[in-house]
């Protein structure tokens, strides 16, 4: 809910390996389904960094072709369409998160 009433946001863009992420205005609390390895294409919240976080393939810390995020994160949804567009995005570039 602070994520949608935090809206409209710009934010730059920070790659990870195969994910993407960007820092939000707000500092939700960690859920107790929050978890660490995801599908591609989740979108989750990263707690300790304050950011979502949206992994489309392996990160540094993967154990083969898992998504395995830096720590457990609040799983938010999916993305609608092909998560591997997320290549294409390169770090500094502007994130705008708003309403569809």
């Amino acid at each position: 809910r602070a994520l949608l009433d935090a809206l409209q946001f710009t934010s730059d863009a920070q790659t990870w390996g195969e994910e993407v992420y960007f820092r939000t205005p707000v500092s939700p609390a960690l859920e107790p389904d929050a978890r660490q390895v995801v599908e591609p294409g989740t979108v989750a919240f990263w707690t300790d960094g304050d950011a979502l976080a949206l992994p489309y393939g392996p990160t540094p810390i993967s154990r083969g072709d898992e998504c395995r995020l830096a720590s457990p994160c609040n799983v938010l949804g999916l993305i609608d369409g092909d998560p591997r567009l997320l290549a294409t995005v390169r770090p500094g570039d502007p994130i705008t998160v708003s309403r569809a």
